[in-house]
């Protein structure tokens, strides 16, 4: 059980970790202000859109249980590993910021199948971390497609928070799944953070569609009716203010960082609809 009065008191006791990839749509940086548009009490968190998991590592000082979930398979394998294997993890960074180069980086990003899941995990946090923009994509074929980034000494292995994110996950079950496959009770909570309508919306093959926008409204709406708190963020639109009109709509401003220009990323307004 949760109670928002005891995070101030926690939070100091509390090594608090940071995603350890990179995210578009992220929500690190507005992570404090989410915080206090929590219910007051609840029971297990669930975050079925997981990506970077801003919002579950902020939130893990006050979490007992939460229910992680995506549909991108080599994000979750990810998590289990550095869940259950962070030192096989840690070494196996080390031999990738050990060669790292740009033809090392074109030769580990066409390697797209592994038996070991530890490989696919140090694979997928290193290409994160080398890649152009942090961004995830990948082509028709489900294949990383991103180009190197122009980073000349990036950190790839962040050995200190990779175990603290560890610490944090051995609260949590871990699924690949789609979001409408998760069974929470009354009291529980769940935090959407969908691909944004009319923005970025092709972080995998499937892409998410106005059709999927659709989808995740009932869905909320079914929480909602059996007692499930329930928020969500999404963009700052007509289709996605009329779509939950009849919730309770916050507006908050965030940075906007998905542009390649940085004179072109700026503060925006977004959303964040609850059903409390």
């Amino acid at each position: 059980m949760y109670n928002n009065f005891q995070f101030d008191t926690m939070i100091y006791e509390y090594k608090i970790p940071t995603p350890f990839v990179k995210w578009v749509g992220g929500k690190r940086s507005i992570a404090n202000e989410l915080i206090t548009l929590l219910p007051k009490e609840f029971n297990t968190y669930y975050e079925p859109m997981v990506g970077g998991g801003a919002m579950f590592y902020k939130m893990s000082p006050i979490i007992n249980n939460a229910v992680l979930s995506d549909i991108n398979p080599e994000l979750i394998i990810t998590y289990q590993v550095v869940k259950n294997d962070i030192d096989k993890l840690i070494k196996k960074l080390k031999e990738h910021e050990k060669n790292h180069c740009k033809d090392y980086y074109y030769k580990i990003r066409e390697q797209h199948y592994f038996e070991n899941p530890i490989d696919t995990a140090a694979r997928f946090v290193y290409l994160n971390k080398t890649c152009y923009n942090g961004l995830y994509r990948t082509n028709k074929n489900g294949k990383f497609n991103v180009p190197i980034g122009a980073y000349k000494n990036p950190t790839i292995n962040q050995e200190e928070n990779l175990k603290a994110c560890s610490i944090a996950l051995q609260k949590a079950t871990i699924l690949c799944t789609s979001f409408e496959y998760i069974f929470p009770s009354t009291n529980d909570f769940v935090y959407f953070d969908p691909p944004y309508y009319s923005t970025f919306d092709k972080y995998s093959k499937y892409g998410f569609t106005e059709k999927d926008q659709y989808k995740l409204y009932n869905f909320f709406v079914s929480l909602d009716k059996l007692g499930v708190y329930c928020m969500l963020s999404n963009s700052n639109t007509p289709f996605i203010l009329e779509l939950y009109k009849n919730y309770n709509i916050t507006v908050i401003e965030a940075p906007r960082k998905i542009n390649c220009k940085s004179d072109k990323r700026n503060i925006v307004k977004e959303l964040v609809i609850k059903n409390y």
